[in-house]
């Protein structure tokens, strides 16, 4: 390829994507700052979403074949070696590894200890439940704020008929009504699927919470104190 073909495709690209950016900017032109505002709120979003992604997929919080291995142990008796399985920063890892070593303490308050695990557990938990929160307010306001930008766009496409006075164009109504519905459906397109990572990551830590207190619950039951 010489250089007047490769200047002819690059010219050719230019040009296909001009249309795409002409676009995107009229769109963002008549959607006001209802659309800037969701646009602002599903880049916020998509990055919670992708940091979420990477912590589970760091952490692996589900799972346990540690834990199994290490309970195994534990029910045997071996309990001097039943926390050398466990992972550290796992959090049921580590919320058994601090009941075995709360219960390995003589004398140890069996309910004092387990207020304690019930603080770490709880720590793990809200741990991975972080940055949920904003993103559940995302999935809630983003259809609410397209609603908004829609009544807007109503009244001002009202506004415009009212100053045409009897000669109304049918087009000016419908012109404003299509910029009106664009940020409902911006909206909807943001909490759709906000909603349902949301709900995803929810049922993960409430699977997580779920075999942690059973995991707790076998090391309370399955201990017998050497004395």
């Amino acid at each position: 390829m010489n250089a007047a073909d490769a200047a002819d495709v690059n010219a050719a690209s230019g040009a296909a994507c001009t249309p795409w950016l002409g676009d995107a900017a009229h769109f963002l032109a008549v959607g006001g700052p209802v659309l800037w505002l969701l646009l602002g709120l599903s880049v916020a979003a998509l990055s919670i979403i992708l940091f979420k992604c990477w912590q589970f997929a760091t952490l692996r919080p589900e799972r346990d074949d540690d834990v199994r291995e290490s309970l195994l142990r534990w029910r045997h008796g071996r309990f001097d070696e039943a926390s050398e399985p466990l992972v550290a920063g796992r959090p049921i890892a580590d919320v058994v590894a601090a009941a075995m070593r709360g219960l390995r303490v003589a004398g140890a308050d069996r309910a004092l200890l387990k207020e304690e695990i019930e603080r770490v557990a709880l720590g793990r938990l809200n741990h991975l439940r972080t940055f949920l929160p904003p993103l559940e307010a995302i999935a809630i306001l983003s259809p609410l704020l397209g609603l908004l930008g829609t009544v807007l766009g109503m009244i001002l496409a009202f506004q415009r008929m009212e100053a045409a006075g009897p000669q109304v164009d049918p087009s000016v109504l419908s012109s404003g009504i299509w910029r009106a519905l664009l940020t409902t459906a911006l909206g909807l397109g943001v909490a759709i699927p906000v909603t349902a990572v949301h709900g995803w990551l929810e049922r993960k830590v409430e699977r997580v919470a779920t075999r942690m207190n059973d995991a707790v619950t076998q090391v309370f039951t399955g201990f017998r104190d050497p004395a």
